[in-house]
């Protein structure tokens, strides 16, 4: 499926606020994708921006499919860039923002969304490290508690979600690996070396893990050039392919949120922070 930029009745920020008020009166209940990632390295062979651009990536795709769906319009808000980003700390380009930056951000937009009477809001991550994730649900728990509105989440943390990935995934090593940089180049292949990428040797390294016994950084990790797993391997099909799982998950959780349901994962490795 190719990307669907071009349609700009697909992206919230586009429409003018009349178009805007014609969607909430609408019989199709508007549901808002807001796509956030991080800004971190990502091997010397990916872009800093790789987290929000799969999470953009994925919100487009799941927006193609449902442009014409009768019971619902879905609309893709602008991504959330910055996330908690400690591990990657030591390598130039991190940039970090704490706990409380992230949590402020997530609690304010959709806050502010939900006082427009805008029910339904899905938050599109795939940035994993511990406190961010934390964070995250930590925001839909308070935004849901003081506007009732309906806040999804895909929590790919969660074993039962991982299990419909792929084996490197499974493995732990999505960071620059296979998996990611698949992705990345199905989605903004011109951002991926693929010289570089194709000469980096596997860095078999299960980081949820390392995480687990306490290490707090890459370095520490064993991760010398930010990236885990088997980069060389992977491809623009190898990319779509998991796309098409990601997007399958991803449609399930605004289905549900739709029809009332909570649309929500409960935590996965991470906890509420």
């Amino acid at each position: 499926m190719t990307p669907v930029s071009g349609q700009r009745e697909l992206y919230f920020a586009n429409l003018s606020y009349p178009e805007v008020e014609r969607a909430l009166d609408s019989s199709r209940e508007p549901v808002l994708l807001l796509p956030v990632g991080a800004t971190e390295p990502h091997g010397p062979h990916a872009p800093l921006s790789a987290d929000a651009i799969i999470s953009i990536g994925m919100c487009e795709r799941a927006a193609a499919v449902l442009q014409d769906d009768p019971a619902l319009r879905p609309l893709i808000l602008p991504p959330v860039p910055y996330g908690v980003t400690r591990y990657a700390a030591a390598f130039p380009g991190a940039v970090h923002v704490n706990e409380g930056t992230l949590y402020a951000i997530i609690v304010d937009v959709c806050t502010s969304l939900a006082e427009q009477r805008f029910r339904n809001i899905v938050i599109v991550n795939n940035h994993f490290e511990p406190a961010h994730v934390g964070t995250l649900h930590r925001a839909i728990d308070d935004v849901h508690e003081s506007t009732r509105a309906r806040i999804g989440y895909l929590d790919l943390t969660r074993q039962e979600r991982a299990r419909r990935l792929t084996p490197e995934f499974q493995r732990g090593e999505s960071r620059a690996d296979k998996y990611e940089t698949s992705l990345l180049l199905a989605e903004r292949p011109e951002l991926i070396d693929q010289a570089t990428m194709r000469e980096l040797p596997a860095v078999p390294i299960n980081l949820a893990a390392s995480i687990a016994t306490g290490k707090s950084d890459f370095p520490s990790i064993g991760l010398e050039r930010a990236y885990a797993g088997s980069p060389a391997g992977a491809t623009a099909e190898h990319g779509e392919e998991i796309f098409g799982t990601l997007v399958a998950m991803l449609i399930e959780v605004v289905r549900e949120l739709v029809a009332g349901g909570d649309g929500r994962d409960e935590p996965g490795l991470f906890g509420r922070v």
